[in-house]
């Protein structure tokens, strides 16, 4: 395939090394002057099959319109605009696009085990629940869309809990509540652990990156599933497709 990298940050530059690895023709498009294009438009797009974003929250439905525009289908990698997403689903409804806040194949297997934990946390009232995630000091969102999902399965499955707190807490919080807390410091590429704590025990799920070559290895193989279809994806229908319903 010719696939088009927007956004030449680490990530970017790591999905292109990917790309390549895997045979597939690369553009890159960033406003840095390290990219072959400076934006998204009809040159830099010309005979792409495939574009994965990995820019900025700011920069993301209008990536995916013009993605749309051209009939490019879209991996979105870019995460932090997920409060627009009836926007998002507007914006590329003629392509095929699919997004996860963390395309990693070993954080999405994390996701379902968390998923099969959490439906027995359920039946364990005893047993809280936080989750906490280190990242790098130059992310730009806070908590990481990955926790976002670790939290939302939470709702989903533990019935006690309602919502989730992600800001600083200066106050006793609800048993109802789950806090997700960041931390954010050096060069640490992601850590994601959900703790269940009661008052004989603790078990923590952890998953630690050691680099950012799963994450872009993840976003290639979308890139791979995703050419030629049409429609809104998740991630866990490439997963659904790569390990069945597990």
């Amino acid at each position: 395939m010719k696939i088009a990298i927007i956004g030449f940050g680490r990530m970017g530059k790591e999905a292109a090394s990917v790309a390549k690895a895997r045979g597939h023709e690369v553009v890159t498009i960033d406003k840095s002057g390290d990219a072959d294009f400076s934006s998204v438009s009809t040159l830099s797009l010309n005979g792409v099959d495939v574009a994965i974003d990995f820019s900025s929250p700011e920069s993301a439905i209008e990536n995916a319109s013009l993605c749309n525009k051209h009939s490019v289908n879209l991996v979105m990698g870019t995460t932090g605009w997920y409060s627009e997403m009836e926007k998002m689903k507007k914006s590329v409804k003629g392509i095929g696009f699919i997004w996860s806040g963390n395309f990693s194949i070993g954080v999405n297997a994390f996701f379902r085990m968390l998923r099969n934990a959490a439906g027995i946390m359920d039946k364990l009232k005893e047993y809280d629940v936080a989750i906490v995630e280190h990242h790098h000091a130059g992310k730009g969102d806070s908590p990481s869309g990955t926790a976002k999902m670790l939290s939302d399965i939470i709702l989903e499955k533990v019935k006690r809990k309602k919502r989730a707190i992600t800001e600083r807490l200066d106050r006793k919080i609800a048993p109802e509540e789950i806090h997700v807390s960041s931390v954010r410091i050096g060069s640490v590429p992601g850590t994601h652990a959900v703790i269940f704590d009661s008052p004989v025990d603790t078990i923590e799920l952890v998953h630690t990156a050691r680099g950012r070559s799963g994450f872009a290895s993840g976003a290639v193989m979308a890139a791979e599933w995703i050419n030629g279809k049409k429609g809104f994806y998740t991630i866990n229908d490439l997963m659904d497709g790569i390990i069945g319903g597990a």
